[in-house]
This record gives structure tokens, sequence and C-alpha cells, in this order.
């Protein structure tokens, strides 16, 4: 049964209250921005560039959440500045403009800086100063981007950006940075202006389809059909100001389809939680012995020290690690139940695998060719009948020859200790993690992993999420 329309209202208008900017809030964020601004331009000008210096994101919008502004301001640069240089400039430039700020380097397609002013984070974000589809560089979109939503987002629509946005935050796919690969800013405002509400923009995601895609300014009108060649994501936005783009492509498919699934049981079942999930009430340390002993799989972690890399870095190299360290599990046939990652961005990274098992049989069967495949049959029969490898066979079983070998692996953990002696590279692993790791890297199983979990609280609070595996809002 659909719930009361005024229990969803109620719900909306309470959050909406709690979210919006009040006065005095608003007046020192668009105050630290204008001074900002003049900041930036100023220590451009004291570097002898030429930046045209604006507010973008958010805050030029106006719709951000009260409680987390963040304020970024884009140097407009000549488009004939060297693009090896486009980034170094701008961060000099950044860091003058935030001096005696925590300054942090980031990276999308090349460095930016984020500060922290007023206990406020600021983004200094370098791009080219062109005409719009002469882009050199992706952040060059986003003073169209700004202007477009300017141009087309109702004021009354603000709010709905703004419960649209507190929504995804609360169920964890807000944010379109490597680490999260979900929604961003942008891409919740043109589903606004697409959909007209919060709720409506609900209502369409919650409707079974394997795919979604809105062409809000009708660029491919009568050529549909060229849509899936052109983009193969499951939620596709054509970008208003590029139609060569989608602006949901960072969107991961597990984050699509949690929205989906939120959006349902939201709908059916208004509750608060969704926009502010409960805080993660560790285990204690025996609890958490005690529920991976009660679990029967065996957990296994790999814990490694300082990545020399930017976050936004960081986070790619450890997915990219994550996936190919789960390929090789289960290539090697061991079950993998589960996969995740964790970073504190600093000292702690650790690789989560949860196997059915961590020991294998020594013996493991391996299906030859059939029959009546003659020369696939003589190849087969050379290679296994005199193998020391071969504890069995070969025998016809099916129509096809068939041994019983010795497996080469039968611990995932001396597999992993093998492959990751030398940092893993032959193994996937990225760049800087395998530097990391030939630094040192322990591998721990279940409850070994207590000391790192009882020293660091987020890591704890990361793994017990892990451990229920079931979202907050169900």
């Amino acid at each position: 049964m659909p719930p009361a329309q005024d229990t969803l209202g109620a719900i909306c208008k309470t959050v909406l209250e709690r979210i919006t900017p009040k006065p005095e809030e608003r007046e020192k964020i668009e105050g630290l921005a204008k001074a900002l601004e003049k900041k930036v331009a100023k220590a451009a000008e004291h570097f002898g560039v030429k930046a045209t210096v604006r507010l973008e994101g958010s805050v030029a919008k106006d719709t951000w959440l009260s409680g987390e502004p963040d304020i970024d301001i884009f140097m407009r640069l000549p488009p004939n500045m060297p693009r090896s240089a486009l980034g170094e400039v701008a961060l000099k430039i950044a860091r003058k403009a935030t001096e005696g700020a925590k300054q942090v380097e980031r990276f999308a397609e090349h460095p930016y800086l984020e500060a922290f002013l007023d206990e406020v984070r600021v983004n200094i974000v370098p791009c080219y100063k062109t005409q719009s589809g002469e882009w050199l560089s992706a952040t060059d979109r986003t003073p169209y981007h700004t202007d477009y939503v300017k141009r087309h987002l109702k004021p009354e629509m603000r709010g709905e950006v703004r419960l649209l946005k507190k929504f995804m935050k609360g169920i964890g796919v807000y944010g379109a940075e490597i680490k999260v690969g979900g929604f961003s800013g942008y891409l919740c405002e043109l589903l606004v202006i697409h959909y007209g509400s919060f709720l409506n923009v609900l209502e369409a995601f919650a409707q079974p389809k394997q795919r979604m895609v809105v062409d809000i300014e009708k660029h491919y009108k009568g050529r549909e059909d060229e849509l899936p060649l052109l983009f193969n994501e499951p939620l596709v936005m054509i970008d208003p100001v590029d139609m060569g783009r989608n602006v949901a492509s960072a969107v991961q498919p597990q984050k699509f389809y949690t929205f989906v699934a939120a959006a349902r049981a939201f709908l059916e079942k208004p509750s608060l939680k969704f926009f502010y999930p409960p805080e993660t009430a560790p285990l204690t340390v025996e609890k958490l012995k005690e529920t991976l002993k009660k679990r029967g799989s065996a957990m296994l972690f790999i814990v490694f020290g300082e990545v020399d890399a930017v976050p936004d870095i960081l986070w790619g190299q450890l997915y990219k690690s994550q996936r190919s360290l789960a390929k090789l599990l289960e290539t090697t046939d061991f079950a993998l139940l589960r996969h995740a990652v964790w970073s504190d961005e600093e000292k702690l990274n650790v690789l989560i695998f949860e196997l059915e098992s961590r020991q294998l049989s020594p013996l493991k069967r391996h299906l030859g060719p059939p029959l009546d495949k003659l020369e696939d049959s003589r190849k087969f029969l050379a290679k296994h009948v005199a193998s020391p490898e071969t504890v069995s066979g070969p025998y016809i079983e099916g129509g096809r020859w068939t041994v019983e070998i010795k497996r080469k692996y039968t611990d995932a953990v001396s597999l992993l200790g093998e492959k990751l002696k030398d940092g893993g590279r032959n193994a996937g692993v990225a760049k800087k993690i395998a530097q990391a790791l030939s630094r040192g890297f322990k591998i721990l199983v279940n409850e070994e992993i207590a000391e790192t979990y009882a020293e660091n609280i987020e890591f704890a609070k990361f793994l017990t999420d892990f451990l229920q595996g079931k979202p907050k809002w169900l």
C-alpha cells in the first residue's frame, strides 16, 4: 500500500528545514567565497598569470546543504598555456591564495588544491577559458554547467535538489570521486530539472528497468538508437552542454542499483533514516572475534602502510588492485564471497577478501577435449599421460578425456603471499600499491585483524558494517 502523502510530505519538510542554509550561514559562506575569489585573482596577478576567477559549484547555484558547504573557485586560464603546466601553475596560485590554511593536493584530470578556511572546505580548480564545445580539459565545461543550471533550475527546485543530495548522502551514493563512484551534484541538479522534484526523481528510478537514458536537450532526437552504441552505462544523462558526454559515467552500477532499491524502499515506507542513517557502533573486539568465528568463512586482510599518491589516485589504484587479486583468487579456484577495500588515505590500507574456505583440496578434476576432437585429444594425452602432476587418468568420462591433477596452490594465504612478495605487479596490482607492498605487508586471517581493528575506530566501523552487510535503511 502506498504511504500516506502527509508522511512523505512531513519527512521531506523536516529534512528540508534542517538542510536549507539559514541567512547568517549563507552570509558567512557567500562572504568567504567572495573574499577567496579576490585572493585567487590577486595571487594569479602576483605570478603574472591572466586568469578569470569564478565561483562555481553548489554555492554558486544555491543548492548546497547547511553545515556542508563546499566552495569551488575556478581559475579560467588562457588556452595557449601548455597542458603540462596547467596543474603546476594553478597549484602555485592556489597555495598562495590560501596561505596558512590546511592544504591537500587533489587530482581529477589534473591536480587542484583543496584547502580549509574557517573550517570550510574550498577547492581551487584550474580550467581553460574555452568556447563551448572546444574543450581542452574536462573541467572547462564547469562554468557552462553552472550557467545552464542557473538558467533552468527554478528557485523552488533548489530545495528539491537539496533533498535529493541529502537522500543520496544518507544511502552512500553521493559523490562522483573515485572513492565513492556515485552521483555528482551536477547530476542531481539535472535530474531535478528533468523530473521536476525530489519525489518525481525517486518515482522514476523506482520503476523496474535495466537502463535509464535522459536527454534533456534532445540532442539525439530521432537518433535514439545510436545511444546504446555511444554509452553502455546503466544510467545515461546526456550533458546538456556537451552531447558527447554522459554526466552519469562516474556512477558505478552498484551505486545506481543501490539508489533504485533505496528509492523503492523510501516510497513504500518513508523514514528519516534514509537521510540520517544511524551512526555505526563498532563491535567490541571480543564480539568481533566471536562473529568471525561463527561465520565459518575465511576473512583475509592484506594490511599495508602509506601509499605515495594523492587520495583520488590512491583509490583508483586500490580498486584496481582489489579487482586483480579477486580475479587471481577466483581463477585459482577459491570461492570468493565478497571483497572490499578500506583506507585512511594516510598510513593504513586494508584489502579484504572473504572466502568460503582458506584451504582447497590438493586435487582437482580437469576436463579435457571431447573424443571427436582428434588433434586436441592427442595434445591433451601427450601433456598429461606421463606428467608428475597427474594423480589419476587420463580416463574417459562423458565422452571426453579427464584427469585429476595436483593443485599448485591449496592455501589462499600462501598464494597471496607468494604473488605479493615482489609487490604483485605480475598479479595485476597497480604500480603505487605494488611499491607500498614491496616495502612490507601482512596477511591476517579472521581474528588476527583484532589488533588493527582495536587501534582504528574508522576501520572498526567499516568492518562492522561490512560484516553486517545490510544497508542501514533496510
